[in-house]
């Protein structure tokens, strides 16, 4: 496997990660109980435009917004064409819906123009590699949301999504330098899992490490005390005022 370094690390180093990555997860996965079922079973099309929604809004209420935008239109081609103030009301419960609609619509007007049809079902057949690079050409798309409609989608593809829980856990417990930000963490997290790792088991890493930042490892008081990866982690080991686990 070809991994991904930052400038201030060596191979070994990089090597000693991919160690600590396993660690962690194997961890994680008795805490959250592996495998993790999917929960999202839309076709990429589907899927890109609910995490387009999604971006800075609460689950609940991008899934409101997602479930709205298909009970008033028939189909993405209707999405598509709408007027732009129709989308935007359909959408009203995520965050920024007067940015959001707009730059759907736009999407999938590109999307057509490029594939001379609305679908993107032909990135089942390409390389995740090239999928990615493909779905990052959109407005607007970036490495989070390609890793989601490769990975969450009906594809079900092996791509790493990087959200902020799992970005903060990464942080804390070393596996990327605080100064990387989510972005280009993908590639240095995706490349610390071992290249034989099925999609199931890649979705299960970024599932259980999302799921410790939600309920364990918080961005205000970390329940650290309590943590099942404190042995794996300085950061928490240094707020306990520790050196070495749990005593």
């Amino acid at each position: 496997m070809q991994l991904s370094l930052t400038p201030d690390q060596s191979p070994n180093q990089s090597e000693n990660l991919t160690g600590k990555a396993i660690a962690i997860h194997q961890k994680l996965c008795v805490e959250y109980g592996c495998p993790i079922a999917y929960f999202h079973n839309l076709d990429p099309l589907s899927e890109l435009v609910s995490s387009l929604l999604s971006h800075r809004t609460k689950n609940k209420d991008s899934g409101r917004a997602f479930k709205q935008l298909r009970a008033a239109f028939l189909d993405w081609e209707s999405v598509r064409d709408a007027d732009t103030e129709a989308v935007k009301k359909a959408i009203a419960p995520c965050t920024w819906p007067e940015q959001k609609a707009p730059r759907i619509q736009q999407i999938l007007r590109q999307i057509t123009r490029e594939r001379g049809t609305l679908s993107v079902d032909f990135l089942a057949d390409i390389s995740v590699a090239e999928a990615r690079a493909w779905l990052e050409t959109l407005t607007g798309v970036g490495p989070k949301t390609s890793a989601a409609v490769l990975a969450f989608s009906t594809l079900r593809r092996r791509a790493l999504p990087v959200d902020s829980h799992h970005h903060r856990v990464a942080v804390r417990t070393g596996l990327i330098p605080k100064k990387v930000s989510v972005g280009p963490s993908h590639a240095i997290l995706e490349a610390q899992l071992p290249e034989n790792w099925t999609a199931q088991q890649v979705y299960d890493n970024h599932e259980v490490l999302m799921l410790h930042g939600q309920r364990c490892c918080h961005y205000r008081s970390p329940a650290c005390d309590r943590c099942t990866i404190l042995d794996l982690c300085l950061f928490g080991q240094q707020a306990l005022g520790t050196n070495g686990g749990k005593h």
